[in-house]
């Protein structure tokens, strides 16, 4: 598939980073090559951001703030142009979904199906909030009738938002919209793995009408750019997506101004099948929770539980779906499954798998790698594990699922909960009492019923223990990216 005639001068230019409206070049020694991981061949070059770079874009976004030209207009003028966004993430729908291809890997008909769309659905969920920010009018309960109190939420004012690779616009829609809707000013950092898309879009929503120096869009390595963030001074809060390790330097780098924090951390998701589940859903199901975005969800399904009748049926039925199961570039129409996004992912992955082995795992299905270009591995099931293995204990991030077998209710409880990670859940049966007795007992953030990964805008999303602070999506997403303020006034 030859690239669209519309890309071809955006991927043939080096790439230039949003500050303040404009595009600028960073210093030369910066840039650097996106990859794509189906091929393992250069698909363009970025500029990256070093710490002047920082500096500018947080010194545009503080402008931009103290201006008022967002934070303070009319909200109906600011849900018009988030919609407007939407609206021309759906124009612009077959460019992002190849651009995504390329840069993260994953099948071309789940971007154009899948992400494109569920970022518009975020960015329209926002515009709808923006009008509907409300505080509170408590009681004094000292001497009522001679005071009136209430609440506000004000913009917290420039925010850092970091992100990483595997979802690159959704995770941008999660991050900005929330923000922009409080009335924010943004410093956003893609990933470096994943830049083209979130570039992409920030010609988009300039277009729509954000003011310059309201979002800017910085590309560069963790290390350099995203410590640069988390350490300025005149950033008020991090939003941060990513591993549990990185979250903890951040909260390391982000104390000396006590900036605010919402992390979205790490996660090893139990999904339990019970023996009276819907097998003929619950088997596809649990494939699809681990394969998909070959594994690289913070969300999947990684640790099987299967209660003991079933367990062979249901590990066999998987193993079957991961043998057969299309892998290959997302490019390509029948690829169900593309490629891991980096050759250090790539032999991270299969590291794990082969900690695996040495202890004891069963080997269901996949197990290595697939083909000798790009960074394509096996769907892969393993059995008969236990909790204490490696695999079972750590986030893999690809496609290997660890399979083991329950008997009763008090078992898989102790089972589920047995982690550092607390982000989701999924429970299948037919038995609607059991299935809420355990998703109350679950430690986790979401928990699914007959279902997996099923996400709304409208639904508040984040974790448990390890797994991180604070909460994505909803009101509470938004809610994050204000001050409240309380208000006392003496009326006699």
């Amino acid at each position: 598939m030859t690239v669209p005639a519309s890309l071809v001068e955006f991927l043939s230019q080096t790439r230039p980073m949003l500050i303040g409206g404009n595009w600028i070049r960073g210093a030369s020694e910066n840039e650097f090559d996106v990859v794509n991981p189906a091929t393992e061949a250069v698909i363009a070059r970025v500029s990256g951001a070093g710490e002047a770079d920082i500096d500018a874009a947080v010194k545009a976004a503080q402008i931009a703030f103290e201006s008022g030209v967002w934070a303070m207009i009319n909200p109906y003028e600011k849900s018009k142009i988030l919609w407007r966004v939407a609206e021309l993430l759906e124009q612009n729908i077959e460019q992002l979904a190849y651009l995504n291809t390329l840069e993260n890997g994953k099948p071309l008909g789940a971007s154009r199906a899948g992400d494109v769309p569920a970022a518009a659905k975020t960015f329209r969920h926002y515009a709808g909030l923006c009008t509907k920010i409300e505080g509170k009018t408590p009681q004094i309960s000292s001497a009522p009738d001679n005071f009136h109190a209430y609440t506000r939420h004000e913009p917290i004012g420039v925010v850092g938002q970091i992100v990483p690779w595997n979802g690159p616009i959704v995770a941008l829609s999660w991050k900005i919209a929330p923000a922009l809707a409080a009335g924010c000013t943004i410093v956003f950092k893609p990933a470096e793995e994943t830049p083209l898309t979130s570039l992409y879009i920030g010609q988009l929503l300039l277009e729509a009408g954000v003011p310059a120096g309201v979002v800017n869009i910085v590309p560069g390595y963790g290390h350099i750019a995203g410590a640069a963030i988390t350490a300025h001074p005149g950033i008020r809060k991090v939003s941060f997506t990513g591993s549990t390790e990185v979250g903890r330097h951040i909260i390391q780098s982000s104390s000396g101004n006590f900036k605010k924090l919402s992390l979205e951390l790490g996660g090893k998701s139990p999904l339990v099948i019970f023996a009276d589940a819907d097998l003929e859903r619950a088997i596809p199901a649990a494939a699809n929770a681990i394969f998909f975005n070959a594994g690289q969800v913070c969300i999947a399904g990684s640790r099987l539980y299967v209660e003991a009748p079933v367990y062979e049926q249901v590990v066999q039925g998987i193993a079957k779906i991961a043998t057969t199961m299309r892998v290959g570039p997302g490019l390509d129409s029948e690829t169900e499954m593309g490629p891991v996004i980096s050759r250090q992912q790539f032999e991270r992955v299969l590291g794990f798998i082969e900690k695996g082995r040495e202890e004891g795992a069963r080997v269901l299905a996949g197990g290595g790698r697939v083909g000798d270009k790009g960074y394509f591995i096996q769907p892969t099931v393993l059995g008969d594990m236990r909790q204490d293995m490696t695999l079972v204990r750590e986030e893999i991030f690809g496609p290997v699922l660890c399979a083991m077998k329950f008997h009763d209710m008090a078992e898989i409880v102790e089972k589920a909960n047995d982690t550092d990670y607390g982000l989701a859940a999924s429970i299948w049966t037919s038995n609607l009492s059991k299935a809420h007795n355990l998703a109350a007992r679950i430690e986790a953030g979401l928990v699914w019923i007959n279902c997996h990964a099923v996400s709304d805008p409208s639904v508040a999303f984040g974790g448990y223990k390890l797994s991180g602070w604070g909460r994505e999506n909803g009101w509470e997403g938004m809610e994050q990216y204000t001050e409240t303020k309380s208000v006392i006034a003496n009326i006699t």
